[in-house]
Formats: structure tokens, sequence, C-alpha cells
């Protein structure tokens, strides 16, 4: 790394416009089946990766050079034309978001993980016992990352995330030379696009076959669970989402919460809506649509029919709480009060429609234990 720090330039310098990027060589690029917000193309010396929505409606492109650590003295890059210079295979690395935790693990790269904001959050248990460790250290909270830690503790890349713009911490960070790289994950539209990212990860950690063969699998399993679904002759309704104030929020019908429902064969009663984000709608326009709704799922963060009720009385009205046809995964956490879902459904489409199947139709998958989503009692 130091002889590195003689040759590149490694100032992660931003700029509105978009970056110039070098003519692309002859190589191949990373095969993507259906995530469309990153790309890697291969060059002669190094490869490019491009983060292209890194949160929704973004007017922004953000692209970073990823060099080998065995050629990287050999060459020389400009890092203006980049947003950050990366070495690979990273040897260090902070995170921001519990959905990116599983994709270490997966890949066996668990170990490089130093830092991360909110350690409580985490539910694996092997990353668990490294924070027991002291091996992960605490960052404190994401909208305002303790920087004098992670300066301290020096990764050599940052993973990052904007919801709507560029985070400013992540100025101070860059501003130290550690390069952070947008995550946009959880922009993709479809539940597979969002578990292909663990290839993302794989790029870094120069473990794309791996990665590959990973995505694989899952994706092979979720596609014979959505296979098995079309047996089936009726489609229970569903409602999803819960009042937040004076606001029902709910899955638009083009989202990945939406498609998940979709190949699990039901009928979720919004299925014909689209936009980006959630749906907002008054309890009167939720109610009139699935009062008769056969399941509901997803009820915000209640993990009880007596929460519901004592939140809003109304809810009592839907057909779905009277046969106590209720389903969360808010029930499902680990040791430090994590919900299992936030961290690994997003790598896990699979199971998560493996659940939805199980619970919309119960004479499918008749050996599967859901792993999720539970009953609320």
């Amino acid at each position: 790394m130091l002889c590195l720090a003689l040759i590149l330039i490694l100032s992660c310098k931003r700029s509105q416009d978009p970056k110039i990027s070098d003519p692309v060589s002859n190589d191949s690029s990373l095969e993507l089946t259906y995530a469309e917000g990153f790309s890697v193309i291969n060059k002669d010396e190094y490869r490019t990766l491009t983060i292209a929505n890194p949160w929704p409606n973004s007017d922004r492109t953000f692209v970073y050079a990823l060099v080998d650590r065995k050629v990287a003295p050999k060459i020389s890059l400009m890092s203006e034309q980049y947003d950050g210079i990366i070495v690979t295979p990273v040897a260090s690395i902070v995170v921001t978001s519990t959905t990116h935790i599983p994709s270490l693990e997966l890949l066996d790269v668990h170990d490089k993980l130093i830092g991360f904001p909110g350690t409580n959050y985490i539910s694996s248990l092997s990353t668990r016992r490294r924070i027991e460790d002291g091996k992960v250290h605490e960052l404190g909270k994401n909208e305002g990352i303790n920087t004098e830690v992670l300066l301290n503790i020096k990764p050599e890349v940052v993973i990052g995330f904007g919801v709507e713009s560029a985070n400013k911490t992540y100025n101070v960070i860059q501003n130290a030379n550690i390069p952070v790289i947008y995550n946009g994950d959880w922009t993709e539209s479809s539940a597979l696009a969002k578990a292909e990212w663990i290839k993302f990860f794989g790029v870094l950690f120069d473990k794309e076959q791996e990665a590959d063969s990973i995505f694989k699998s899952i994706e092979i399993n979720y596609l014979k669970a959505k296979q098995i679904a079309l047996e089936v002759k009726t489609k229970p309704s569903i409602l999803s989402g819960a009042m937040h104030k004076d606001v029902w929020y709910l899955p638009n019908g083009s989202s990945g919460e939406a498609q998940l429902l979709k190949d699990a064969n039901t009928n979720y009663l919004w299925s014909d809506t689209d936009g980006a984000g959630s749906l907002a709608l008054s309890f009167e326009s939720v109610f009139e649509k699935a009062k008769d709704a056969d399941l509901w799922f997803s009820p915000s963060y209640y993990t009880s029919l007596e929460q519901l009720e004592k939140a809003n009385p109304h809810y009592t009205k839907f057909k779905a709480f009277k046969d106590k046809k209720v389903y969360s995964f808010s029930l499902t956490k680990g040791e430090t009060g994590g919900v299992l879902y936030y961290e690994q459904g997003m790598s896990r489409p699979d199971l998560v429609l493996k659940d939805i199947i199980k619970i919309c139709h119960p004479e499918l998958l008749t050996k599967y234990d859901t792993y999720f989503f539970k009953q609320l009692k």
C-alpha cells in the first residue's frame, strides 16, 4: 500500500460532472443477469466499477478504478478521472448496512470487516463473535459516522449508501484518502437483482467465481420455488404494510416486494400500481380495497395482534386480522435484537419466496419451515 501511495494519487476529488473513463479494451466485462445498478469493465491493466443508480432518481454516476495489488506499483492513474482508486483484493473494509454482511460471510471475507455503524443491529453469529472480540469497531450512527474512530482504524475502503444525496460525512473520509464506494443494491427493482450484488463484493475481494457460484445457487432455488407456485389454481388476496401516523405505506406494484408476491402466485391487491418508493395511502382507501383480503403481510414493526389492535383499533375490521392471518418478519431476531430479515432478506430472496409460498399455499413445500415470516399471535 505504501508503494501504491507513492505512485497513485489517491485523493477522491469529486465533481458534479460525470467522470470521464478511459477507452474500453477488448477484455470482457463482469456478467450480470439481473442487476442494473453497477457494472465492471476490464481494461488492459485495471478495471472500472461504475455505480449507475446509488439512490432513487439519482442523476449521479460514480466510477471507480480497481487495481490489482500485484500490478498497482507498476502503473499510474489520474485520480481526477475517478471517484476512488481501490486496490484489490481489499484487505480491510467498513460497510454501513447490515445487508452487506451476508455477502461478506458467504464469500468468507467477513474477517476483513473492521468497522460498522450500529453493531448491535448485526445478527450473524460469526460477525458477532468478531464484534465481541473487539475486531469490528463501533462507528456510531449511519447518519453521522464517528470519523475519528474510522480514520484511526484506516480501512482500505468504505462501502456507503445515500438515500437522497451524498452523505457529507463521506467527504471527510475521502479527504483522508480513503475511498467511499456507493452501494445501490437496495434500489434494484427485483429480488434477484438485489441478490446479484454479491458479485459487487466478489470483485472487490477477487472472488468473482465464488460470487457467481453462490448467486447461481440462490437463483436456481428461487426459480424452482417460483415454478412450484405455478401449480396452484387459487391465488389468495394480499394486503401489506401498516399505518405510520396518518399514512398507510405499502409496496407499489413494480417493487421487488410486489415481485416476490407475484412469483409466489398470489393476488397482491396493488399489483397494478407503478412508481418509485412505497405507496402512501389513507386508511379509508386501503380498507375499502383490502377489507376482505385473505392474508396480511409485514404490518410494520408490530409483533402481535394485540400490538396491532392497540396501535389502531380499526385494524381489527380487516378479515385477515379476524382470521389471524397476519404474518411478519419482525418476530425473527438475532441475539442483540436485530431483525434477521433486514440483514439477510436481500441476499436470500429464495428463502423469502419460499416463506411466502409456504404461507399462501400451505399444501406446497410441506417439508419447509418458514425462515423469516412468522404468524402473529
